[in-house]
């Protein structure tokens, strides 16, 4: 991607710089721990910026007024660190960041201590953890699992009135076929603007009247 188009993504997605700052500091640190950790694979290494970074900033953007955010299956900090790196200078903002992957779950606190974020990071399965997090507004997960399976796991914090924030590929209407049939969600698609052929699912909890109570 030319400088030109990074440069547009970056003023679309109202990147300040000691957003861009961190996030320079987050690259190295997923540099310096890809070696080691195996965080994303070395073809992504070679566009990180917009493949992962970027691409990331979406989900946070989506709903830039919301504080609390869990996470699913953090991995690398995709898209957790960079909601977290977004929200870090935010009064009363936190990211729990949940990964089963104990060597990660490290690699995620040393990105938290290092830039200075708003984080706590849980050691733990995701279905372990779900109903023990409160206050929780919106809930993320990216390259973790299809659709349908997303929802279950994210569905105790939907049924308190959270927004699932779930960026997805060219697959996604496939993925989609099945959830739309849950007359307990409503679903909106919106257009990625860092992937041609992605989007952001945003699910939330219907009312009983059939409304959105997002």
């Amino acid at each position: 991607m030319s400088s030109a188009e990074l440069e547009r993504l970056v003023l679309l997605l109202d990147l300040k710089p000691v957003d861009l700052d961190r996030m320079k500091v987050y690259e190295g640190l997923v540099r310096k721990w890809s070696n080691v950790k195996n965080l994303v694979s070395a073809s992504a290494l070679a566009d990180l910026w917009v493949r992962h970074l970027l691409d990331s900033a979406q989900v946070q953007r989506a709903f830039p007024k919301v504080k609390q955010w869990a996470d699913l299956g953090s991995g690398g900090g995709f898209p957790g660190v960079v909601t977290a790196i977004l929200l870090a200078d935010v009064p009363g903002s936190h990211v729990h960041m949940v990964e089963s992957d104990g060597r990660k779950c490290a690699f995620l606190r040393a990105v938290s201590r290092e830039t200075g974020l708003r984080t706590t990071v849980h050691h733990a399965r995701i279905e372990t953890v779900v109903t023990d997090l409160d206050h929780i507004e919106a809930v993320s997960a990216r390259a973790l699992a299809e659709m349908d399976k997303l929802v279950e796991w994210a569905t105790p914090f939907i049924e308190k009135g959270a927004i699932g924030v779930f960026p997805k590929g060219k697959g996604h209407r496939e993925e989609l076929t099945k959830l739309s049939m849950d007359s307990r969600f409503n679903l909106e698609i919106r257009p990625s603007i860092s992937q041609s052929d992605g989007v952001i699912v945003l699910v939330s909890r219907r009312d009983p009247l059939g409304g959105d109570v997002s």
